[in-house]
């Protein structure tokens, strides 16, 4: 890391008695802090905070920004992740005072406004997802899919008597890492199931294991390497002729958006990622939104509330739902991300959303045959919206590895894509162009990378050059987690 001051933290940066306001004494009584809290509430001594003037602190935050990459300041191509331009006009929209400034305590006459969005939210996704019903209480795309294994879980202890004890969850070798991990929260055994020759889910391996223990069958359709699964039909009707669920991992809903439903080729249930789908920002880890959509025999279950319409035209919030697996959030969901998804949907209307499937898997069938003559691409000739690329060659004939390539990309001024996910293809490079990046970008991202291939091992290894952090100790940084500052002379 660059040292400067544009690196230091706030903390090293404070000096005693400087700050940003300085309030007048008040001219009314003021009651002490015992009789606004419990003494018990109360601490000892104030926080030790860094104390900086307004400006410094506006320089600390605005430096750092200019220190990140992002969609809004160069090509994103974060294969799995769908990094794609989220429209200023979106923002605007969840800012207005109607929607913004509303407190989840008022009384639901007074938000009419917003339930209506939300209901109707609720509706399109229905729609989209060729399902039936639809809850936007989940924060997140793994949070929607433990909120749907929880589903699952209530749904067939309801049912123990006719279909028996269900304690399994199958999940191909390719899928992403929170589907075992959801798996196991919701107190599930997770099973891998192999991929073919062709990164497909191999149907030998998941009928030996399809058995009456099973409960559900996820799968990513498309999948990681962005292949869709000829055989998605067949495999839904092994998975319900053993009195299972097949569950779709939505992460990849880009590529097929307005083409082809899930409810249509067999899924029971899925989630949505706005943030990916329907253009909502990805919040650096949150806040974000997961809605799940289900088969009417898998309503009762969702969580609550739902918003509903009464007869009259009004809209409420259903907490009545006696088969319901509870909340999974405060209130009802991530209002700013659902209104976002809502205007993004509104705006694009159903040819518009078939569009931005159309043009991603154009996007990245025209990478790919730019990428491909000089990084293999192991699986498919054709993708979807996404592909893996392979620096295995390279690695063997030159010691360059997939993560030089990655890192090197950086100072052509490209976000690196994905490196070694999914397992099955070593070295591996996701690549997902999206369908908000130009010609002009995607060609200039080749001919970055070939000229990446053509450098010196030495050159790349140490890469990047122009950022202000180069490489750093990732597995140490795993191991010891530095999560709050702490002053140098008392590190250890």
């Amino acid at each position: 890391m660059r040292n400067s001051r544009a690196t230091r933290l706030l903390f090293e940066l404070s000096k005693p008695g400087l700050r940003a306001v300085r309030f007048p004494e008040p001219d009314v009584p003021t009651p002490p802090p015992q009789e606004l809290l419990p003494s018990e509430q109360l601490a000892a001594d104030p926080p030790p905070l860094p104390e900086l003037s307004e400006p410094d602190v506006v320089r600390h935050f605005v430096n750092l920004s200019t220190m990140n990459m992002a969609v809004d300041t160069h090509t994103y191509p974060l294969g799995s992740c769908t990094m794609k331009y989220n429209p200023k006009r979106n923002d605007r929209w969840a800012g207005l005072p109607g929607f913004a400034q509303l407190h989840p305590y008022q009384p639901e006459q007074s938000v009419q406004g917003l339930l209506q969005l939300l209901y109707e939210l609720q509706q399109y996704l229905a729609q989209i997802s060729g399902l039936d019903a639809v809850s936007l209480q989940p924060a997140a795309g793994a949070q929607g899919e433990l909120a749907a294994l929880l589903i699952a879980a209530a749904y067939f202890r309801q049912r123990k008597a006719e279909l028996g004890p269900r304690t399994r969850v199958l999940i191909p070798d390719s899928a992403h890492g929170t589907n075992p991990a959801s798996a196991a929260m919701a107190g599930f055994e997770a099973v891998t199931i192999r991929s073919n020759s062709q990164g497909l889910v191999d149907l030998e391996d998941l009928q030996q294991k399809l058995d009456p223990q099973v409960a559900v069958f996820m799968i990513t359709n498309p999948n990681t390497l962005g292949l869709f699964e000829t055989q998605i039909e067949r495999i839904a009707q092994m998975v319900h002729d053993k009195g299972g669920l097949l569950y779709l991992d939505g992460a990849n809903m880009n590529a097929i958006l307005g083409v082809v439903r899930p409810g249509d080729f067999g899924a029971d249930m899925m989630h949505f990622n706005p943030h990916k789908t329907f253009s909502g920002p990805h919040g650096a880890g949150g806040p974000g939104a997961g809605p799940i959509a289900v088969k009417k025999h898998l309503d009762p279950y969702l969580p609550v509330p739902v918003v509903v319409r009464d007869e009259e035209g009004r809209f409420r919030l259903d907490y009545d739902r006696p088969h319901s697996i509870g909340q999974v959030r405060s209130f009802f969901g991530n209002v700013g991300v659902l209104i976002r998804a809502y205007a993004y949907i509104r705006t694009l209307g159903p040819q518009g959303l078939r569009q931005v499937a159309e043009d991603a898997v154009l996007n990245a069938n025209y990478l790919l045959s730019l990428v491909k003559p000089f990084l293999p691409v192991p699986f498919g000739s054709r993708c979807m919206h996404e592909f893996v690329a392979t620096a295995q060659e390279l690695r063997r004939q030159r010691g360059i590895t997939a993560m030089d390539l990655a890192k090197r990309l950086l100072d052509f001024g490209f976000h690196a894509p994905t490196v070694y996910f999914p397992i099955t293809v070593r070295e591996a490079l996701m690549i997902e162009p999206t369908e908000t990046e130009s010609k002009q970008s995607l060609d200039a991202m080749a001919q970055a990378l070939f000229r990446i291939t053509e450098e010196s091992p030495e050159l790349l290894r140490q890469a990047p050059h122009s950022t202000w952090i180069s490489r750093p100790d990732e597995v140490q940084a795993a191991r010891r987690p530095m999560l709050k500052w702490t002053p140098q002379e008392d590190r250890s």
